[in-house]
């Protein structure tokens, strides 16, 4: 922890806060001690939470000022540069030697291929496919129609979600890609595969906490919640789709993880 800049300890002190944790679990779970007009309660709720959003996505570029102002006084106590110094190494995985930054034509193609390729759309069906076995939202109905207008709802998330989290992370010069780890065994990779999700690499491949991932996972629960119905369109509901949608990028990481170990294991029988 002696190593982390001035940007990542104010971070951890923010997301480690008592009073924004307090705050949102009184947003969420508690009703408003005002009394507002059927709707307006959500309303507002989902407004704060909207601010939220866009002051995760915007925080590092003030924190990066602040930062530079404070390092300018800071005496240089550094010791030989071990490639460490001002990184959050929440994943132990360090600065990958194979790590080249992303050009932008090349996040150009991620984004076009991860927003709108077949694996976008298979994604959009599956997640019709389960919403449509609950029955939510129960507005919606069932048969041909409803399920197709589940599908769209999931896939229009999907689209926000990519392109607020691809826009942030070319504003604020975030790479998302995930690196599988170096090491052996099940859980020391399992625990890199969780702790990756918190974390993206500037342009030197230095990893700090994931704003435009978690900004834009925010950002597109609550977005939704405009053309939802009455039983679905609650900041509540938008907090359970945001967990809902930061579980599914842990459960692709496990692929990206372990698939081609297994692959390997296939092609050898």
């Amino acid at each position: 922890m002696s190593n982390l800049n001035t940007l990542d300890v104010v971070t951890i002190k923010i997301l480690n806060s008592p009073i924004l944790l307090a705050w949102l679990e009184a947003t969420i779970s508690h009703p408003s001690p005002v009394e507002y007009p059927i709707g307006e309660e959500e309303e507002r709720q989902m407004g704060h939470l909207a601010l939220m959003t866009v002051g995760l996505l915007l925080w590092p570029c003030v924190a990066t000022a602040q930062s530079n102002n404070l390092e300018a006084l800071r005496p240089d106590v550094s010791g030989p540069d071990d490639g460490t110094s001002g990184e959050i190494s929440t994943t132990g995985a360090g600065i990958p030697q194979e790590f080249t930054p992303l050009t932008n034509s090349e996040r150009a193609r991620i984004y076009l291929r991860s927003a709108f390729g077949p694996g976008a759309i298979v994604k959009a069906a599956a997640a019709g496919a389960i919403a449509q076995a609950n029955g939510k939202p129960k507005e919606w109905g069932g048969g041909a129609d409803a399920f197709g207008e589940r599908i769209g709802n999931a896939y229009a998330m999907h689209v926000i979600r990519k392109t607020l989290e691809h826009g942030g992370a070319f504003a604020l010069h975030e790479d998302n890609r995930y690196i599988r780890s170096t090491e052996t065994g099940f859980w020391p990779r399992s625990k890199h595969v969780i702790g990756s999700i918190f974390v993206a690499r500037n342009d030197a491949g230095r990893e700090h906490f994931a704003y435009s991932r978690f900004g834009s996972a925010l950002g597109s629960s609550f977005i939704s919640r405009i053309w939802m119905p009455p039983s679905s369109n609650s900041a509540g509901d938008a907090a359970v789709t945001f967990g809902i949608t930061m579980a599914t990028d842990i459960g692709g990481n496990f692929l990206r993880e372990f698939m081609p170990s297994i692959g390997k294991r296939f092609r050898k029988h």
